[in-house]
Formats: C-alpha cells, structure tokens, sequence
C-alpha cells in the first residue's frame, strides 16, 4: 500500500486512540479494556512516534485532535502529518499497512454487488439500461 492510503486508513485507529486517551495515547501503557480499535490505534500512534524527528507535528495534530475528535479540521490536520510520516519511510508504511484488519466484501443474492469504491455506474437487473 502506498504512504496515502495507509495514512487515510490509520486515521480512525488514531483517533479512536485519542478519543480514549487524550494526548497521553503516546505513552499510556496496554490497557486490557480497551477495544480492538482503540489499541490498535494505540499501538498505530507509538510506532509514529518512534521517529522522533517528526513528534512535534504529530504532537500538536495529536493535541488537536484530543481536544475535539470530532473536528473533521483537527482529524485532516492530523491525516496530512501521518501521510509526511510515511511518505519518508517506506518501511513504516509496510509495516502499519500489515497491522490494518483485511477488508472482507461480500455480496450474496441475485443481482448482488460488493465493491470498496466506485466511480461509475453499477447496474444489475433483468434488462437495466442507463441513459447519461
């Protein structure tokens, strides 16, 4: 996967993460409630971290997103650090792309389509016409 769509599907963890543990996400220790997205959030932020050349953007996008994780500003704010991040380290990418659940789309039925993205026209059915 490239820097751009692993930052755009660590985004959630991270703020997940936040959302649960505020600024601290960077150095609070496992908690055993946490739920699958909040820890893996949090494990996604302490590998960000470990380039310490980049702390400083990502601290304040971080802090940001702490204090309204619903901001959709904060959260792009925070997007377009984590995709500086990886963009300067290939091998960050590979090894955060590996720790992202697989995506799994299933359609059953007649007619049944299961896609992630679309950008034309899907049509089904007995005799379906589309007019532009």
């Amino acid at each position: 996967m490239d820097a751009l769509t692993v930052a755009n599907d660590v985004v959630p963890y991270i703020t997940a993460a936040v959302a649960a543990y505020g600024g601290a996400v960077v150095t609070r220790t496992s908690d055993v409630a946490a739920d699958a997205t909040v820890s893996l959030g949090r494990r996604i932020v302490q590998r960000l971290w470990s380039r310490e050349e980049n702390r400083d953007g990502l601290r304040q996008a971080i802090e940001e997103v702490a204090g309204d994780p619903a901001d959709d500003d904060a959260r792009a704010a925070l997007r377009v650090q984590v995709r500086r991040i990886l963009r300067e380290d290939a091998e960050l990418t590979a090894e955060l792309a590996r720790l992202l659940p697989t995506r799994a789309f299933t359609a059953s039925g007649d007619g049944a389509v299961a896609v992630e993205t679309n950008h034309g026209v899907i049509s089904t059915g007995d005799g379906a016409t589309v007019q532009r």
